[in-house]
């Protein structure tokens, strides 16, 4: 049996995939892994983002972690970050979100939670499908969980994300455009920056189930720069569908990503005076650009590459006892501020380096140079390992020798759907281009073959 977890969670199409089946297993065998807590019965926060297959998936998990004698706290739609948060909030055992992130509204995921706010280490997610393949225990009535719902979920998360903003400062007189990508923010993210002083343009805030980043969020941000340059705004800060990635763009224009977001936190956080202590290190990953890497090292902050996947980065930053890490996707994570990347709270960590320095996102980017980088997605059979195909190695290998130590290669499966990832990174953007059509076009040649 192929392991159900992948880089964020299970994921897949929803009610082919990913089945009510597979969500009341997953929901009986959270309980027996992650309920352990004390002599209480152990409690779950269930958060899902604004996609139709969420409900279904919701009551199927629910019901299975109720079966197992666990309680459930439903939280509506949420962000992941917001679960993440009322979990500690609410002294719950363990959570769970629904929700397949940046993916395309007809697929659908599950990821946990444990009792600390974490993400869930491999091995754990391990022992989770183990338990699944044990034989299934029949409760009795009285040890059946129940459900509860948590109707001041959406509130209480709100005031997490405006404490994580310094009481010194607020946002008034700038005029921000925030997309909520139609997905599990649209009712959060207008209110967190609109309370803290902004003048607030709404985008990306009509879900119907079907329209989740449907051409808005971070993962498209045309639809922000279009609406930021419509309003006249001063920045645009655009969400992914369950809130735990940021895209930001300026008055010009300009979209910023997650390594350019990275380095405005990290190089406000370089001790500038005695109230600031120490940045001791970031976390990026192998797709961290390299002119990121780069200008940690003329900030004097140490810099480690983890796999792709921001659970990877967490858990680099907890070994090394560093607080800033993310990846170039939007992903940022503020381990002082929350225990999981959050959208919102990377924003306002941005906002206060703009506002205590008094200097735009292009001012405070201004000596970070970004390396040209392709990546391209090809799509392959499921299963599907390139490392055991000659001609994609000798393509890489090429690849890089042309670049001849002033780039990067990378090739790597994706977690979350059935593609090969192929990044190039150098110095002449053509001939980085040029370099990754042919080892995309190498890959897919292979990959029909294996068909």
């Amino acid at each position: 049996m192929p392991r159900l977890f992948g880089t964020d969670g299970v994921r897949g199409l929803a009610g082919r995939d990913l089945t009510g089946e597979l969500a009341y297993g997953l929901g009986r065998a959270a309980v027996a892994v992650l309920g352990q807590h004390g002599e209480r019965r152990p409690s779950f926060v269930l958060g899902r983002d604004t996609r139709a297959s969420g409900e279904f998936l919701e009551a199927a998990l629910a019901a299975g972690i109720c079966s197992a004698g666990g309680d459930v706290l439903l939280a509506g739609v949420q962000t992941t970050p917001a679960v993440a948060f009322l979990i500690a909030d609410a002294g719950a055992s363990a959570g769970a979100m629904i929700s397949a992130s940046h993916n395309p509204p007809d697929h659908n995921g599950i990821k946990f939670f444990s009792g600390d706010g974490f993400k869930l280490p491999d091995d754990t997610e391990a022992a989770i499908e183990a338990e699944m393949d044990q034989p299934m225990r029949c409760n009795q009535a009285a040890e059946l969980g129940k459900v509860w719902r948590r109707e001041d979920a959406g509130g209480r998360y709100i005031e997490f994300c405006k404490s994580t903003f310094p009481n010194e400062l607020d946002l008034k007189g700038l005029k921000i455009v925030v997309d909520g990508a139609h997905g599990a923010a649209y009712n959060i993210v207008p209110h967190v920056f609109h309370e803290l002083g902004a003048e607030v343009v709404a985008i990306g805030v009509k879900p119907d189930g079907l329209n989740i980043n449907d051409g808005v969020g971070a993962t498209k941000p045309t639809a922000l720069q279009r609406a930021v340059a419509e309003h006249g705004a001063d920045l645009g800060i655009a969400l992914d569908g369950d809130g735990d990635r940021v895209a930001m763009v300026d008055a010009q224009g300009h979209a910023y990503d997650g390594d350019q977001l990275m380095f405005v936190i990290a190089r406000h956080r370089v001790p500038c005076g005695a109230a600031k202590k120490a940045l001791k290190g970031v976390a990026g990953t192998l797709m961290t650009n390299l002119a990121f890497e780069k200008a940690m090292t003329r900030l004097g902050v140490a810099f480690g590459r983890a796999r792709v996947g921001d659970r990877y980065v967490l858990e680099l930053m907890r070994e090394k006892g560093w607080e800033l890490g993310g990846e170039n996707s939007g992903h940022v994570i503020c381990l002082d501020k929350h225990t999981t990347g959050d959208g919102i709270v990377s924003a306002l960590q941005v906002l206060h380096a703009v506002r205590e320095s008094g200097r735009t996102l292009g001012e405070l980017t201004a000596d970070l140079v970004m390396y040209p980088q392709v990546l391209l997605n090809v799509a392959v059979p499921k299963g599907f390992d390139w490392k055991k195909h000659s001609a994609i190695k000798s393509a890489q290998a090429d690849a890089e020798r042309s670049l001849n130590g002033r780039g990067r290669v990378l090739l790597r499966p994706s977690g979350t759907e059935p593609v090969v990832r192929v990044m190039v990174e150098g110095e002449d953007k053509a001939h980085v281009q040029k370099l990754a059509d042919g080892i995309a076009a190498v890959v897919k040649s292979s990959a029909a073959v294996a068909a």
